[in-house]
């Protein structure tokens, strides 16, 4: 059975022939009550404390929890994001090669072509220095045949002077 504080001041003894004091009685059992009555404030002081520091650090867990979760939700998104941008970084460099061979290639065809057009320009230069040559021989003949023409001409034509031309030693 709980004694409280009201019992306690509230609790007569029996009188007995020569027994304690009774105002000295009473006082201790004031001063015990009022004590208990401070103990028992304090202890429901205490136990709401206690109370409030229970919720207080369920709480505290419950955001701990949840921090942690963020923790891991947000360690998993940064890896995520690591893991994406290495792949578009790989799909990057090997567009990058791609496109880079695909260059060399072109450069490659490019340059098969113009040597193929020096080749042809080379053949049309020595095929035009044969055609030219070949007028200027033409040409040349036909120069000297009009020289030899001229000349044989000129010799007829002196002949024929002569022949026509009455010798003036006759007359």
């Amino acid at each position: 059975m709980k004694i409280t504080p009201l019992d306690v001041g509230n609790h007569r003894f029996p009188k007995k022939f020569r027994g304690y004091d009774r105002r000295e009685v009473d006082i201790f059992l004031e001063m015990v009550s009022q004590e208990m009555e401070e103990l028992i404030q304090e202890n429901q002081y205490l136990a709401e404390e206690m109370k409030k520091r229970t919720q207080q650090l369920n709480e505290l867990k419950e955001k701990e929890h949840l921090l942690q979760e963020s923790m891991l939700t947000a360690q998993k998104m940064s890896d995520d994001m690591k893991d994406n941008m290495l792949k578009e970084a790989q799909v990057v460099v090997a567009q990058a090669e791609l496109e880079a061979e695909q260059i060399i290639n072109k450069g490659r065809q490019r340059l098969v072509q113009i040597q193929d057009d020096i080749m042809d320009l080379k053949a049309e230069r020595t095929r035009l220095r044969e055609e030219l040559r070949s007028v200027l021989r033409t040409y040349t003949s036909l120069l000297e045949a009009g020289e030899e023409k001229e000349k044989d001409e000129d010799e007829e034509g002196i002949e024929s002077t002569l022949r026509v031309m009455p010798t003036v030693s006759n007359k």
